[in-house]
């Protein structure tokens, strides 16, 4: 997972100056199978991204790439997430009564 945020310094005007690229860019790597969903931060700072990615390097590959990030606009945060472990012992059959 990849929060984005735009730098606290950068203006509305100078994100959505590259926007077109940007969303041009990221529709690809949608399609593509690298981003799996996307949304809006509700506090208009920036976005949050779901990638299929093997590592967090391979993320911040990704995301250097794209304009915003080459620009200097914005800032990332990086979070490795996986399967949810816990639900295995709901595999593990019902539990023995003692």
């Amino acid at each position: 997972m990849v929060i984005l945020t735009a730098k606290g310094n950068v203006t509305r005007e100078q994100v959505m100056a590259v926007m077109p690229a940007e969303v041009r860019q990221t529709v690809q790597l949608y399609v593509g199978g690298k981003i799996r969903e996307w949304f809006s931060r509700a506090d208009g700072r920036g976005a949050v991204f779901l990638l299929d990615t093997r590592d967090v390097a391979e993320a911040h590959a990704i995301m250097d790439d794209l304009p915003l990030a080459r620009q200097g606009l914005v800032d990332h945060e990086y979070i490795a997430v996986g399967p949810l472990l816990p639900l295995r012992l709901l595999l593990a059959g019902p539990e023995r009564p003692q």
